[in-house]
């Protein structure tokens, strides 16, 4: 097995809705916002080779949308999909699987793109994978959720016939070396793949933990369905990260790819950082 991380686009979100309750005073020591009280974000995705299989985890914001779309979203960087996964020798026609983790435009904005009047898989040889609670919540949005959840980037995976659901806890249905772990305090039914590597244990954080910055325990992003679950699911991933010496793949952190935790006196608090490839 090998790991890639793949870089996309950095974009920019409110430096409060991202840090909830926490004091910018606290907030800007790890994430300094700029004049409008915008932090810089990654969409960074794990693209796993595995025997004949090759799966990329998430797959970023996409450019299928309108300039004004974006324009919120103040998109910058050198780095694109496309780019990424030429670095490592791929394309997007050898992607086997995507697995996202959730629904929302970030994370699967990139699965399909226009061709013409229609849309279609971005990934044309590859399976998409979700989850059926989690997908019933995304095309049944609630109000305050339905602006991340956008029809072009959701339906049309199924109206390709390339989606597959996994169940919950479904261990070894994407790949033997792969777990599923759930979450459902960010959005209902987030998945995070858990990959043995290296006689290492790496889980994909996606929305669960953001950054670094987001370690302490009640730093839960305002974006979140249900804070209390979210922070509840955070003491527990916690504790078993810091227990088990599990390395965090980070998504969303714009400086760090990976961390592992560990315990302090004043709880769970990070370790180290590091890249993905630095892992022996």
């Amino acid at each position: 097995m090998n790991l890639y991380s793949i870089d996309t686009e950095l974009f920019k979100l409110d430096g409060g809705a991202m840090f909830g309750v926490v004091p910018k005073v606290l907030w800007s020591r790890t994430n300094p916002p700029d004049e409008n009280n915008l932090c810089t974000w990654a969409m960074r995705l794990l693209l796993i080779e595995d025997g004949d299989q090759l799966i990329l985890v998430d797959t970023g914001l996409g450019d299928k949308q309108s300039e004004k779309f974006f324009g919120h979203y103040y998109i910058h960087g050198e780095n694109t999909l496309d780019k990424s996964l030429a670095k490592h020798g791929f394309s997007r026609d050898d992607i086997t699987d995507v697995f996202l983790t959730h629904l929302h435009f970030d994370h699967v904005g990139g699965a399909i793109i226009r061709d013409g009047d229609q849309l279609v898989p971005a990934f044309k040889n590859a399976y998409y994978w979700s989850n059926a609670q989690h997908w019933k919540w995304a095309t049944e949005p609630n109000d305050r959720e339905k602006a991340s959840f956008l029809s072009e980037n959701i339906l049309p995976i199924q109206e390709s016939g390339r989606l597959k659901f996994v169940e919950d806890q479904d261990a070894g249905v994407l790949n033997k070396n792969i777990s599923i772990r759930f979450a459902f305090g960010h959005t209902d039914a987030m998945m995070m793949p858990q990959i043995q590597y290296k006689d290492k244990t790496i889980l994909y954080m996606a929305d669960l933990l953001p950054s670094v910055g987001h370690i302490p325990l009640p730093y839960v992003m305002a974006y979140d369905m249900f804070p209390m679950k979210t922070l509840e699911e955070r003491k527990n991933y916690w504790q078993e990260v810091a227990d088990q010496e599990i390395i965090c793949f980070l998504e969303h952190d714009p400086v760090n790819e990976c961390c592992t935790m560990q315990h302090t006196e004043k709880g769970v608090r990070l370790k180290d950082t590091f890249s993905l490839d630095s892992i022996l």
